[in-house]
């Protein structure tokens, strides 16, 4: 399973093993490996930025589980479903992941909705996780594409840039594929754009750009806008270059829908602009989830999940209760409904 990566003009060549480990009969590719370290990275991002955002990660955890089972399971089905040709002869197929086929698209879309329903569940505000998962996203959607660089895949149509890529991988699936199926007349020859770089840079530029503006955002969900807005942009030019490319008829699908994603974030910006604007001239200042104190208290374990409010509130309105038991309060004139009002105030005690 080894292939030589040649970068002519730079005069560099890399033979690339697929396999990482041998166990027995069981290979460990360096595609799992490095999505593997992507995630990790990832991950590490949301523990060290969860109180920027106040999210308390002992909860968020179960919500990044759940996305990411949803992610996968997205991924497969966007995959599956824009290639039935392939599967509709033998369902079987479809669980096979390893045999590769995962849309990036899908696996957003199964994500979010993991998002909700983990928040939903565990009680996290959905656009703070938002904003903190987009630039987690930003990590392990960069490093993952060196797993499709291992793999000789996601790579473009033919130029004579000095950092253009050939291997015979890479010339062999130039040569078992139609001009329609690649979107364009691709010479096996002639070196070709290396897309995955491509999309790796853009992803860690974008980070950067992100870990300048998150702490200056003025309401939530705006890190999620401008990562939607950021990806839309860089798949639309990326995504033109590529030859393997879900096609609808002569367009690329990805191309597409990063069109609408960047199309629809600077909708989402100028909407929130206009409401902060609005706000602002009403004397109501937008806050950041971070800012309430109903965030305080939970980042702090004071925050009673059960009852939805405040231990402190709960543990006074259970001393007032057994005062009034052994009949600590003096005015004996009080009417006997007051302390049902209280009670309702608190929700059932």
């Amino acid at each position: 399973m080894t292939d030589t990566i040649k970068f002519p003009g730079l005069g560099l060549e890399l033979d690339v093993n697929r396999v990482a480990l041998q166990i027995g009969d069981i290979s460990i590719y360096w595609y799992a490996v490095i999505i593997a370290v992507g995630f990790l990275l990832a991950l590490l991002f949301m523990y060290k930025n969860a109180k920027q955002f106040g999210i308390d990660m002992d909860r968020g955890i179960d919500v990044i589980f759940i996305a990411m089972v949803l992610g996968i399971i997205g991924a497969r089905a966007y995959f599956v479903a824009f290639q039935w040709d392939m599967y509709k002869d033998n369902l079987a197929e479809i669980f096979n992941i390893r045999g590769g086929g995962l849309g990036f698209y899908g696996g957003i879309i199964g994500g979010i909705i993991g998002i909700f329903v983990g928040c939903r569940l565990r009680k996290v505000n959905f656009m703070a996780f938002l904003d903190l998962a987009a630039g987690a996203v930003l990590i392990g959607q960069g490093i993952g594409r060196w797993g499709n660089f291992v793999n000789g895949e996601c790579f473009g149509t033919n130029t004579t840039l000095p950092w253009g890529m050939t291997s015979a991988n890479i010339m062999s699936y130039i040569m078992t594929h139609t001009s329609e199926q690649m979107g364009a007349d691709v010479d096996p020859t002639i070196p070709v754009h290396p897309t995955f770089f491509y999309e790796f840079a853009w992803c860690m530029l974008g980070l950067i750009v992100y870990c300048l503006v998150m702490k200056k955002r003025r309401v939530d969900g705006e890190m999620f806008v401008f990562y939607i807005g950021w990806n839309g942009f860089g798949r639309m030019w990326i995504e033109g270059l590529r030859t393997d490319s879900l096609m609808i008829g002569s367009f690329r699908v990805s191309q597409l829908l990063g069109a609408l994603m960047a199309a629809a974030a600077i909708v989402a910006f100028a909407v929130i602009r206009v409401r902060i604007k609005k706000a602002e001239a009403a004397g109501n200042a937008p806050t950041l989830w971070r800012d309430t104190e109903e965030c305080r208290l939970k980042l702090e374990g004071k925050w009673d999940y059960k009852n939805n409010a405040s231990k402190e509130e709960e543990k006074k309105v259970g001393s007032e209760e057994c005062a009034e038991g052994t009949g600590a309060k003096t005015n004996s004139q009080e009417p006997e409904n007051e302390t049902d009002s209280g009670e309702n105030s608190f929700g059932e005690q």
